[in-house]
């Protein structure tokens, strides 16, 4: 009896898909999508200046304040009460005061200043050596730096109201008092610049989402051709994920070039006004922590303001 012999029937397994594959999708859908902003130049270029201008906004005036607080962490942290004595107080009589409040329980130091002691230091720091050789007689009186032992604002209101009442006093001064108000408006300021960020974070949501819409209508035709051959939401989504990247990724740069060429114009002047007044104050501008916080704010944007329109429009295109 012949057997008829038959070839071994192979089971083979299907080749599963490399496993960059995904990665080369992604990467094509990355490139593709910024060549179709180059393709159009202009408009792109209108775009993008527009989310750079509102992203340069709310980072100018942040690092303006970042300057000023700079500035004012210079000046000094505690309170300090200063007394200007009298003219006809004699320097005996100032020490004796000072020897005086240097036991109440709320002062922890007095510094003596005298007359000859401050038109010293004036004419250092004022530059007018020649014109105060001119004086017949010393105008200025001499002074009691009092520190006080707590920051407390009652506290040291209620100590510079009581030292107001001293005989010897001419003056008394809280010399924090000013820098407190500026401090105080500091925040009003750096709120009011949080809030404008907020509006115009909205503003480039709204700009990249009308950009994505008018994508989507132009390539209306092309999607329903993808929806009938049954390509998900999440496939067409994609490359205008990716188009929304671009456009707040170039706005976020226009951005850093706006804010950098702006305090690169200011370093001049600014420098100049810090020479008069013998301070080595150094304009902040971005550096690369604060450049990098900016680019990956504009292309957050780029990718929310995306997803809102894409997720909003892709629904109402169904194929006919």
């Amino acid at each position: 009896m012949n057997h008829s012999t038959h070839p071994p029937i192979s089971h083979r397994k299907a080749k599963p898909p490399p496993r960059n594959a995904w990665l080369m999708h992604y990467l094509y859908l990355l490139f593709s999508s910024l060549g179709l902003i180059v393709r159009t130049p202009l408009p792109s270029l209108m775009t993008a200046a527009v989310i750079g201008i509102a992203l340069a906004l709310p980072t100018g005036l942040y690092l303006l304040l970042e300057n000023v607080q700079q500035v004012s962490s210079g000046w000094g942290g505690a309170a300090q009460i200063s007394l200007f004595i009298k003219q006809e107080i004699d320097n005996k009589q100032v020490h004796a005061l000072a020897d005086q409040l240097y036991q109440h329980p709320d002062i922890s130091s007095v510094q003596v200043i005298t007359p000859t002691e401050a038109l010293e230091e004036y004419r250092t720091l004022s530059g007018f050596g020649e014109s105060l050789d001119a004086l017949e007689h010393n105008p200025l009186p001499a002074v009691l730096v009092i520190q006080p032992i707590t920051n407390e604002e009652i506290t040291t209101q209620n100590l510079l109201n009581s030292l107001k009442q001293l005989r010897e006093v001419e003056v008394a001064q809280f010399d924090m008092l000013w820098l407190k108000r500026l401090l105080a408006m500091m925040e009003i300021v750096r709120r009011g610049v949080l809030i404008l960020a907020i509006l115009l974070a909205l503003a480039v949501l709204l700009v990249i989402g009308n950009t994505i819409r008018l994508a989507i209508y132009n390539r209306r035709d092309e999607i329903e051709i993808y929806k009938l051959v049954g390509a998900t939401d999440a496939f067409i989504r994609r490359p205008f994920l990716f188009t929304g990247f671009w456009y707040g990724l170039f706005g976020g740069f226009i951005a850093w070039l706006f804010v950098n060429t702006s305090f690169w114009f200011l370093q001049g002047p600014v420098k100049q006004l810090t020479t008069l007044y013998y301070s080595q104050f150094e304009l902040l501008t971005l550096n690369v922590l604060s450049s990098s916080m900016l680019l990956l704010s504009g292309a957050s944007l780029g990718l929310a303001g995306a997803w809102l329109a894409v997720g909003r429009h892709l629904r109402e295109i169904q194929p006919r």
